[in-house]
């Protein structure tokens, strides 16, 4: 049974993770770089969980009980001894390589390391360890707190004993696991990213505004959010590199990023997490402008 999870990344999605996780009743160490992303991804823990506690989807008890399972650290080592360390870095193929072998080095033989990736293959990360049997990709949807899914990865070495794992550690947190093959974008980004970019070729090509083609998309095809709106949450940069990866693993040009994509994320429009995307936010302090 799993305890004890260290979440490395203490973004948007490993936050989230988190403080899934500790409401699930796990003891959680959550890990980043500095004290100040660490600082910023408790702050974005604090306030999801007051959001449930408004709603009366969770008490108060329950909320603080979840928040003192959490304890953060700058030290990867402070996460000796959990069952379970799943990865939340930026989506770039050698850092969670790298991160995946200082990870197989650190925790106990049986540890399940698994990877938040929501592009990258699993049996390319898990070449990186000595134990590629347990490693195992864990895609939670954004945010985690309020998504219901979990595409569970097998790589070509994952052990069933991992998948079943995962899968019921997954339930365990209220999530719906869903098995999906070892191909770049699984099911979830294979299906929404050109989603995506077409709406921002639309854009490009001045089809509509960015309000009318979420508008079409939320009132037509009954959205909960457009896709435009959605592209910003996700992170615009996070797009494009998944764009870029689908592109170079199917070698397919459906998934050619538009030029748009790329102007953007070169000006540093990045979505909500910069103030400014395809809308404008709250003007966002520069310091957290480049999490993740």
């Amino acid at each position: 049974m799993i305890r004890r999870v260290l979440v490395v990344g203490a973004g948007q999605m490993g936050a989230g993770i988190a403080q899934v996780a500790a409401e699930a009743g796990r003891d959680v160490v959550l890990v980043d770089v500095s004290e100040a992303r660490l600082q910023g991804g408790r702050a974005q823990i604090d306030a999801s969980l007051a959001r449930l506690t408004k709603k009366g989807t969770l008490s108060q008890a329950d909320a603080q009980a979840a928040l003192a399972r959490i304890t953060t650290s700058v030290e990867l080592a402070a996460g000796q001894g959990a069952e379970l360390a799943i990865e939340a870095i930026v989506e770039e193929r050698e850092a969670k390589r790298r991160l995946l072998a200082e990870l197989d080095r650190l925790m106990a033989a049986p540890a399940i390391l698994a990877s938040n990736t929501s592009t990258l293959p699993i049996t390319d990360l898990a070449a990186a360890t000595g134990r590629p049997d347990r490693v195992v990709g864990m895609h939670f949807m954004n945010p985690p707190p309020v998504m219901a899914l979990i595409e569970v990865v097998a790589g070509l070495t994952t052990s069933e004993e991992t998948v079943r794992a995962v899968s019921d550690e997954a339930a365990a947190y209220g999530k719906t696991p869903v098995r999906v093959r070892d191909m770049a974008g699984f099911v979830s980004n294979r299906v929404l990213m050109p989603m995506l970019n077409e709406a921002v070729y639309c854009l490009m090509e001045g089809i509509a505004d960015a309000e009318g083609i979420d508008a079409v998309m939320r009132l037509g095809m009954n959205h909960p959010l457009g896709p435009l709106a959605l592209a910003d949450l996700i992170g615009l940069d996070t797009c494009l590199a998944i764009l870029e990866i689908l592109q170079r693993e199917l070698g397919d040009p459906k998934y050619r990023p538009c030029p748009l994509w790329r102007s953007y994320v070169q000006a540093g429009y990045l979505g909500r997490k910069s103030g400014r995307g395809f809308y404008t936010y709250a003007q966002v302090p520069p310091e957290k402008r480049a999490r993740s």
